[in-house]
C-alpha cells in the first residue's frame, strides 16, 4: 500500500512538472515572438528614417542611391534575406554618420535615427535573451523526452542581431 501511494505521488509529481514544463515553454515561445515583432517594427521603422534620410537634401546623389537601394531591400527581405540586409543598411548608415560632417543633414532626422538605433539594441538584446532562455529549456532532458516543444520552431539569431548599430 505504501508503495501504491509513493508511486501515485511521484506520477503525480512528475505530471505537474512537464505541466510546468510545458506551459513556461510555451511562455517563452510567447515572449520570443512578441519580441521579435516589437524588433521588427524598430527596424521597419529605421529603414523609414533611412528613406526620409536618402530623400532629404543634404546628401550627395551617390549616398542617397546607396542609402535607398539598403533601406528598400531591408523593408522587402523574406526572413531568410533579412540578416544580409539589415546588415547592409546598417553599413550604409554608419556611411551617413562619417558623412556628416561635410554634408548637412536634417539634425532631426539624426535624431531619430539615433533614438531609434539606441531603441533597437535593447530590443536585440531582450530578443536574443529570450531566444537564449527558450533554447536553454528545450535543451532540457524531459522537454526532448516528451517532445514538450510539440512542432514549434527553435528559436534562430540573426547574424545582424551582432553587428554594432
Amino acid at each position: 500500500m505504501k508503495t501504491l501511494i509513493t508511486v501515485v505521488l511521484l506520477l503525480l509529481v512528475l505530471a505537474w512538472y512537464l505541466s510546468f514544463l510545458a506551459s513556461r515553454l510555451d511562455r517563452l515561445h510567447h515572449r520570443v515572438e512578441t519580441s521579435w515583432e516589437h524588433l521588427d517594427a524598430l527596424l521597419q521603422r529605421r529603414a523609414a528614417v533611412a528613406l526620409e534620410i536618402a530623400h532629404s537634401t543634404g546628401i550627395d546623389p551617390a549616398t542617397s542611391l546607396v542609402l535607398t537601394a539598403s533601406a528598400y531591400q531591408a523593408r522587402e527581405a523574406t526572413i531568410l534575406e533579412r540578416s544580409d540586409s539589415e546588415s547592409s543598411l546598417s553599413q550604409s548608415l554608419k556611411m551617413i554618420a562619417d558623412q556628416e560632417s561635410s554634408n548637412p543633414i536634417d539634425p532631426d532626422l539624426l535624431k531619430q535615427l539615433k533614438e531609434i538605433t539606441d531603441k533597437i539594441k535593447i530590443a536585440i538584446v531582450i530578443h536574443l535573451e529570450a531566444v537564449n532562455t527558450a533554447r536553454t529549456v528545450r535543451g532540457k532532458f524531459f522537454v526532448k523526452l516528451f517532445r514538450l516543444a510539440g512542432h514549434a520552431p527553435l528559436p534562430v539569431r540573426y547574424a545582424f542581431e551582432d553587428d554594432v548599430l
